[in-house]
Parts: C-alpha cells; structure tokens; sequence
C-alpha cells in the first residue's frame, strides 16, 4: 500500500476513534464481563478500531480494500448481533453510512486505487498472500456481495467454481481465478 493512502487510512481511521461515541467500536468486545455468552457463538471474526489501527500502523493491509473490509466488519458485526432499532444497531449503521463516504473519496483518488488493486487491471498472478487474504475476505463479505462475486466469477473465471447443485454450494479455488480477473 502507497504511504500516502496509508496516512489517509490513518486519519481517517483517528478520526473515528476519537468520536466520543466510537467507544462500543474502539476495543475487543469483552463479552465475558458484558455477559454476552453467545456472542462468540454468533460473531465468528470479531473486530475493532484498535486492532485495525495496530494493524495498519505496522504494514500488515495490502491495500484499501482490505482495510476496508475490517472496517466494515466492525459494523457488520455490531448489526449482526444487536437488535435492529437498537442504539447500538444503529449507532454501527450511522458509522458504516460516514465510512462509507469517506472510503468513497479516498477510492476515488487513483493512487489509491492503484494501490486497492495491487496492480494494474492485467494478468499478472497475485501473490499467495493477496490469494490468503482475498479467501479470508470471502469469509467476511455478505450475502448479497459473495453473490456477485460469484456472478463475476461465473461468468469471467468459470474454472474457479466448482458447483454442487444438490446442495446449492459453490466452492471457490482461488488459485484457479485468472489475473485479470482477480484484479477486477
């Protein structure tokens, strides 16, 4: 990731932390002392701007798009376990919809994006690590985006996926995905 986006990241990502009501966001849920003996039952990859920020601090997002999905995981996660209509529900709604515009303009400078995609959009192979990573998003994207993953793979990478329609599964070999399509 160019330096530049990098401090654009960081930034960004101060700023949210340091919003007095960031504080459900800032650190790990402790859910023994809350009490909440299901959620890891329920929030299988949790996350927090801590992590985020210690991460990024120490060069270990490849690029924006992956920052951006740990991001976005925080609030997913929030949602997923509270109520809908709850503060905390939407407290998380009305961070992810800020985030969401902020990470719009940032994509939009094309350094960043460059630097989102790794490489120009061609058929240069990713990395095992760009490969690893792109797995692990797929663990953390939802419904509707894994679908259109799968759509784009479908029609653009075919070799990719391996259908079992018995039980309406589609598995995805990432080291079958074409460059370019890998890029897209």
């Amino acid at each position: 990731m160019e330096k530049s986006v990098q401090t654009s990241l960081l930034k960004l990502l101060t700023q949210i932390s340091s919003r007095s009501d960031a504080s459900p966001f800032l650190h790990p849920v402790d859910w023994k002392a809350l009490g909440l003996y299901d959620y890891p039952t329920i929030i299988k990859n949790p996350m927090d701007l801590t992590t985020v920020l210690k991460k990024l601090k120490s060069n270990q997002y490849p690029s924006l798009t992956s920052v951006s999905s740990d991001v976005r995981l925080i609030w997913k996660n929030c949602m997923t376990y509270n109520a809908d209509g709850s503060d905390f529900y939407l407290l998380a709604s009305e961070f992810s919809k800020r985030f969401e515009e902020k990470i719009s303009k940032l994509s939009k400078d094309p350094s960043a994006v460059k630097s989102s995609q790794g490489l120009e959009a061609n058929d240069t192979a990713p990395s095992p690590e760009q490969k690893q990573c792109f797995a692990r998003n797929l663990f953390r994207i939802g419904k509707e985006e894994l679908g259109r993953v799968v759509t784009v793979l479908d029609d653009k990478s075919p070799e990719a996926l391996t259908k079992n329609v018995a039980e309406d599964e589609v598995e995805v070999n990432v080291d079958r995905i074409l460059g370019r399509v890998f890029w897209e």
